[in-house]
């Protein structure tokens, strides 16, 4: 059964720190460019699979004892609020751009960018960490996409138009703010035992 409260939790948090990643930003080079649909289809293919891993490896970290699930995932999350505080601005990649308009192009431009930019990437950690505290994949699955696909979409259809009302840097300390007490919780947890 899918838990509503998991669901959003995880799809704030995931939706956070991915607004101020490269990939939002590649979305919305892609989204100028080329049809928004063709865009949005292949990129969500490509946060569809990084999910599907992610939660998978959760749900392997589950099969270890709490106290340590809770240690592990309570340092991780700190190690991403950490990173997100400590990153510098990243200049805008440069996408290629297909030969032509055609959706399979497109689409595979879009699919092909994620896959790669986003491998090992924070919300793909964050996920696997979610998986493994909740123990419940498709809940935890469900917001982490959805976070992902409307990041995505806000990318790729109005992302300057956010961009221009709400400051990247607030974004990232808000995203790290809830990894932080994610870590801190995650931690409480292991040593309370």
């Amino acid at each position: 059964m899918i838990s509503i409260t998991v669901t959003a939790l995880v799809f704030g948090v995931i939706f956070l720190a991915e607004l101020p990643d490269k990939t939002a930003l590649a979305g919305l080079v892609l989204g100028t460019r080329y049809r928004a649909s063709y865009v949005f289809a292949g990129v969500a293919a490509a946060f569809l699979l990084h999910v599907v891993l992610a939660v998978a490896a959760g749900s392997v970290l589950t099969l270890l004892p709490q106290q340590i699930v809770h240690a592990v995932t309570g340092v991780l999350f700190l190690g991403g609020a950490a990173m997100l505080l400590l990153k510098k601005g990243e200049e805008d990649e440069e996408v290629k751009k297909p030969a032509d308009q055609s959706f399979w192009k497109v689409a595979g431009t879009g699919f092909t960018l994620i896959l790669v930019a986003e491998f090992g990437d924070l919300t793909q950690i964050m996920t696997a960490n979610l998986a493994a505290r909740y123990d419940d994949p498709i809940s935890v699955g469900l917001g982490a996409v959805l976070g992902l696909w409307a990041v995505a979409g806000l990318g790729i259809v109005g992302g300057k138009a956010l961009m221009k009302r709400v400051p990247l840097r607030l974004i990232t300390q808000i995203a790290a703010l809830l990894m932080l007490a994610l870590g801190v919780w995650s931690l409480w947890e292991a040593v309370r035992g």
